[in-house]
């Protein structure tokens, strides 16, 4: 299990949270099962195609941070409780931000993690609540 909780603290801390000192391509790859698949409510995405997110994700939210609230565990599978924050400045989600309004919202996602790789993700994060702070 600890093994697990520290692929999952790289994966939030190194990865969804910008850090200077992350090659953040290098990281997920090591990080991501070759057949990983990320999924959202209404799609999912490749390990490729995660990491090109991510990848954007941190020049457009130099300072994303994704802190992890509580953890719940069962066989291989974690549910963790997070919370997102950051300061878009650029196109986001179709809405013109420029660096000017930060965001602070809850995420959930259940992790699958088998031989210290992440396999899958179930994931949901509160993007309207983020949106109409941005807005406001």
């Amino acid at each position: 299990m600890e093994k697990h909780k520290e692929v999952l603290g790289t994966f939030y801390n190194k990865c969804l949270t910008v850090n200077p000192d992350t090659n953040v391509v290098e990281t997920l790859d090591n990080l991501l099962a070759a057949n990983f698949v990320s999924y959202g409510s209404a799609d999912s995405k490749s390990k490729e195609q995660l990491i090109g997110q991510i990848s954007y994700f941190w020049r457009l939210i130099p300072d994303l941070r994704w802190e992890i609230q509580e953890i719940i565990h069962e066989d291989n599978k974690y549910v963790v409780r997070s919370v997102a924050s950051g300061t878009p400045n650029g196109d986001f989600m179709g809405l013109p931000t420029n660096g000017s309004k930060s965001f602070r919202i809850m995420t959930i996602d259940i992790h699958t993690i088998f031989e210290g790789k992440l396999t899958n993700v179930h994931h949901v994060e509160d993007w309207p609540t983020a949106m109409k702070q941005l807005k406001s």
